[in-house]
């Protein structure tokens, strides 16, 4: 069984739709631990309350250190992938290199169009008619890495930065799942969703 951890820095929207996927054997796979960046993380408390080990990285000390922590953690736990749900701290080069193909990222838009922190209000403002959700693997770039999975969503007319949100994580909740439970069973990056 794949065992993985989540990093998160807010509220854990995504964290809860893989705990429960877990939960519901949609996805094989074992939940290590979930740690953030931000001891005040909603997501935190909620993945205590689910039972989960949780963890405060030390970034408040360096990055450098909120690593080390990181990589000690999934020794200690035997976390074989590590799975960003909404984590917001960019991880170092050296970080990414040492979990090469194995640290997952899920981004609200279509990538490569609106990458970084605000790709729902980026599309919302651009006036774009369709936007989305995509699963990637995480490379040295910011959003750059190989994509796994995508899923389109319209932008209706009338649409409200909030109503878009909305919608763009529920279509976050579905794809991620089944994305790392194909990806977990080695179907690799051909397989589509």
């Amino acid at each position: 069984m794949t065992s993985f951890a989540i990093l998160l820095s807010g509220r854990g929207s995504n964290m809860e739709a893989l705990a429960e996927a877990v939960q519901s054997k949609k996805l094989s796979g074992r939940i290590a631990f979930v740690a953030s960046d931000n001891p005040e993380a909603a997501g935190l408390r909620r993945a205590a309350e689910l039972g989960l080990r949780t963890a405060v990285l030390p970034y408040a000390e360096g990055k450098k250190r909120g690593e080390e922590e990181l990589r000690e953690l999934c020794r200690l736990h035997g976390a074989e992938w590590i799975i960003l749900a909404g984590f917001l701290s960019i991880l170092s080069p050296e970080f990414v290199r040492s979990f090469r193909s194995r640290i997952v990222n899920i981004h609200p838009s279509l990538l490569p169009s609106f990458p970084g922190k605000h790709g729902i209000e980026d599309a919302w403002r651009r006036g774009v008619k369709i936007t989305g959700v995509t699963v990637h693997l995480v490379d040295e770039g910011v959003d750059t890495g190989p994509i796994l999975a995508q899923q389109a969503v319209e932008i209706l007319p009338g649409e409200t930065l909030e109503s878009l949100e909305e919608r763009i994580h529920r279509a976050e909740h579905s794809l991620y799942g089944k994305t790392l439970s194909l990806l977990f069973a080695g179907k690799g990056l051909t397989e589509r969703c």
